[in-house]
């Protein structure tokens, strides 16, 4: 009987060895896939500079959709700087919008964009209404003329009595007998709110019979073909079409604006409300850094 029980014990022994050989290679199978599919993506997305890039982004929370509206004087240069953020964090996207910098105020205090814009001072019932300013950039205000008109300069009470109606003719300031026609900005435009404050003063207004324009493109398009034609328009919408004259004696430059020698300039500022926090932040921090400052530089006033 104990013979018998010996020999069952032989193959039952021989068939726990069979089991545990099998369930060895088993897990040999299965480590190996796992092993090397994990090392596959890794050393991929660290050989790709465009991914690298895409995860840093995604990393740090540089994703989502920032929307800014208000001023035409700034909406070039936001434009720009917006293409340069979204170049170099892809995630995000950025829409500029004009209006004029009375939207810009309304839009960020009710909340319909995430960042206004205006080019001029808030007023102290705007920022009761907890809107928060960010100078991005400087900007001058020249004053246009025809590119054919013979006057090359005015003083600055000059520029008021035309703006106010007092001097209607070319041949009061040393032009021709033509009338003088007033191109002025819309109510609610920052640069015609800047112009006022600093140029007329708070008891003198513009004219009635100025010819009001929406934004700088189309106010410069009216004095660009009306040789009897003056206007004020930004700094960063001159060329060629159009005559800058002195003021004062100083040239309409940046240079001059930067240096503190031209009178007319004011401060470009993108709003908020309240304090700025995460993605719009981040924006805001790169149009103050070197690389939108660069931006700025190129038709405006930097700040540094």
């Amino acid at each position: 009987m104990i013979k018998k029980s010996k020999w069952f014990a032989l193959p039952l022994a021989a068939l726990l060895v069979l089991v545990f050989v099998l369930a060895g290679c088993t897990t040999n199978a299965t480590s190996t896939p796992t092993t090397t599919a994990t090392a596959t993506p890794a050393s991929t997305a660290t050989s790709s500079p465009t991914k690298t890039a895409t995860a840093k982004a995604t990393a740090t929370g540089l994703s989502g959709n920032i929307t800014e509206a208000g001023s035409t004087t700034v909406q070039p240069v936001a434009e720009s700087i917006a293409a340069a953020f979204m170049a170099k964090y892809p995630e995000v996207k950025v829409v500029i919008q004009g209006g004029g910098s009375g939207v810009g105020v309304k839009s960020v205090a009710e909340g319909t964009v995430d960042i206004g814009a205006a080019s001029r001072e808030l007023t102290n019932d705007e920022k009761a209404l907890g809107i928060v300013d960010h100078v991005i950039a400087r900007d001058g205000i020249a004053i246009i003329a025809h590119s054919s008109q013979m006057v090359n300069g005015l003083t600055k009470s000059q520029v008021k009595d035309i703006f106010s109606g007092a001097i209607t003719n070319w041949s009061q300031l040393g032009g021709a007998n033509k009338t003088i026609h007033v191109v002025a900005r819309e109510e609610g435009s920052g640069t015609r709110a800047a112009f006022e404050e600093m140029v007329m003063g708070k008891d003198t207004v513009i004219t009635a019979t100025a010819i009001l324009q929406s934004s700088n493109g189309a106010l410069k398009t009216t004095v660009a073909g009306d040789p009897d034609a003056i206007g004020f328009l930004s700094f960063g919408y001159l060329d060629s079409s159009v005559k800058a004259l002195d003021i004062d004696g100083i040239a309409g430059t940046v240079a001059n604006a930067k240096n503190g020698t031209y009178p007319i300039v004011r401060p470009l500022l993108f709003l908020t409300k309240g304090e700025p926090e995460g993605l719009v932040k981040e924006f805001i921090n790169f149009c103050l850094g070197p690389e939108g400052q660069a931006i700025v530089a190129k038709d405006y006033i930097s700040l540094n």
